[in-house]
């Protein structure tokens, strides 16, 4: 843990030095801010100044003492606007972006970083690789391709939502299992839970719908073009605690006091409303589509959880706890 400290503290110290610009850092302020000894803060620079990373001290200032600076010129050649922090920190999260793209963008990615890490020095690069070991992250599931969602469906899909271009697409759904041709107002792809998705507009239906680009067999564009909505939300799936575009209800869940503070720590949803019990139990109060994603969540609680509104959706999770009680008690008593 000790190496660990130690690099996080190292960048915080090059993060300082360059946000006090002209003015410069001591010693003493870096050893004030990160709560380490004057020795400590001298070993992290010369750390710093072998890794290549352009830190020099100035002794030029009216009250004798010696400021540390970042040489701004050092990467002028990047021409993109980049500060020192930014480019390192853009470097340090390669793996992180890495395992959010999707499949057509990652080659374009690998490519933008191969040309940002050649911009620095294989001394900073060494550094810099060391950060992952410090802040690492789990990826949502992929999605096993079977080769159905290739470049072509990819890009006519984007072609689709940039031109504002009807489509027709042949798409299986995983729902009813079932094959359907749709006519459709394409309006944006959006990247989650390690697949894409095409939201798009039926009139066959009146509503918008969410197809997976992998369950998509066929796409062709047409020359009809389409007005997209003027109300479209800046997020995606904004009702949906998964990939659903459906409207949102007013669920209320009451959670246990095992699992109470757990729940309440954490953002689960932008119109999330909690209410403390006596007993340490909670109510929580959301404004989301009653889904698949909701219901799995509340399932997960076990019984932790209850749904007490909408009625409908109580009950049926009241049945799917009937029915694995009722397998459970099968398979104790084979």
């Amino acid at each position: 843990m000790g190496r660990n400290a130690e690099v996080i503290r190292q960048w915080n110290i090059l993060r300082d030095i360059e946000q006090a610009r002209a003015a410069g850092v001591t010693i003493d302020g870096l050893a004030a801010q990160a709560g380490v000894t004057t020795r400590t803060i001298r070993r992290d620079l010369q750390a710093l100044e072998e890794a290549g990373f352009p830190i020099y001290d100035d002794r030029s200032h009216d009250d004798g003492r010696t400021r540390w600076r970042l040489n701004g010129q050092a990467f002028r050649g990047l021409g993109t606007g980049l500060t020192v922090a930014e480019l390192c920190a853009l470097h340090f999260s390669r793996t992180l972006l890495e395992s959010l793209a999707g499949t057509p963008f990652r080659a374009d990615l690998e490519s933008a970083f191969d040309k940002l890490g050649a911009v620095l020095t294989p001394h900073m690069q060494q550094f810099l690789d060391q950060l992952p070991r410090v802040i690492a992250m789990k990826a949502d599931p992929g999605r096993a391709s079977d080769g159905s969602a290739g470049p072509p469906i990819v890009a006519r899909a984007l072609d689709a939502t940039l031109q504002h271009r009807q489509a027709h697409l042949t798409y299986h759904s995983s729902a009813s299992d079932r094959t359907k041709r749709y006519l459709v107002h394409p309006y944006r792809l959006a990247y989650a839970q390690g697949a894409i998705y095409l939201l798009a507009f039926v009139p066959e239906y009146q509503e918008v719908r969410t197809f997976a680009l992998e369950r998509i067999e066929q796409m062709s564009l047409l020359e009809e073009r389409f007005t997209p909505p003027g109300d479209l939300p800046d997020a995606a799936f904004p009702h949906s605690l998964g990939v659903h575009s459906g409207p949102p209800e007013t669920v209320r869940i009451a959670f246990d006091a095992t699992v109470a503070r757990y729940v309440r720590t954490r953002d689960w949803h932008p119109s999330q409303q909690v209410e403390e019990r006596a007993d340490g139990s909670i109510e929580v109060t959301l404004d989301v589509c009653v889904d698949r994603a909701l219901r799995s969540w509340i399932l997960g609680f076990g019984a932790a959880a209850r749904a007490t509104a909408p009625p409908a959706l109580a009950a049926e999770l009241a049945r799917e706890h009937e029915t694995a009680a009722a397998r459970y008690a099968a398979t104790r008593d084979a």
